[in-house]
């Protein structure tokens, strides 16, 4: 009969596994851990080890810089999550609870934009007819420089 390999051993990765597995060149994961995204553990000869459940930290990072998300945001968020073990479903429930609000403004922000770009992104120029509409007089100056009525800011009527 073959010997089993302990179950726990079978949680643990290279870096070369978890590149493998995620897409990534290990160039990039080491980056993320310089970053303090992911923190592996090492062997005794020093190499690189990870748990399975950093194939999902991988996941949620490039998702998240997909979407917009800053480094030091993703690092808040997974600096969240439990070092002592593998994260629940709770845990990352907790993390898109606050992504959430992100998110959504961001998307408001892109349909903003989608819905005035192809007439005034409303930058204060007053060079259309249709920003004298959306900006009369340069009222929306006072919130700053920029695509102000993209942003989300708006004239008190």
């Amino acid at each position: 009969m073959a010997e089993s390999v302990p179950r726990e051993a079978n949680q643990i990765m290279s870096i070369g596994d978890l590149a493998e597995r995620t897409g990534l060149a290990v160039s990039a994961i080491r980056f993320y851990e310089t970053k303090g995204l992911v923190t592996p553990a090492r062997n005794a000869g020093g190499q690189r080890r990870y748990l399975r459940s950093d194939i999902r930290r991988i996941s949620f990072i490039q998702v998240s810089q997909q979407l917009g998300f800053t480094i030091e945001q993703i690092r808040t968020a997974l600096a969240t999550l439990p070092a002592s073990r593998t994260p629940t479903q709770k845990d990352w429930e907790r993390i898109s609870r606050n992504f959430r609000a992100h998110l959504d403004e961001r998307i408001n922000c892109m349909t903003r934009l989608r819905d005035y770009l192809d007439g005034c992104i409303g930058c204060g120029c007053l060079s259309m007819k249709k920003c004298a509409l959306v900006n009369p007089a340069d009222g929306l100056k006072k919130y700053g420089a920029g695509a102000r009525a993209v942003i989300g800011d708006k004239l008190e009527r």
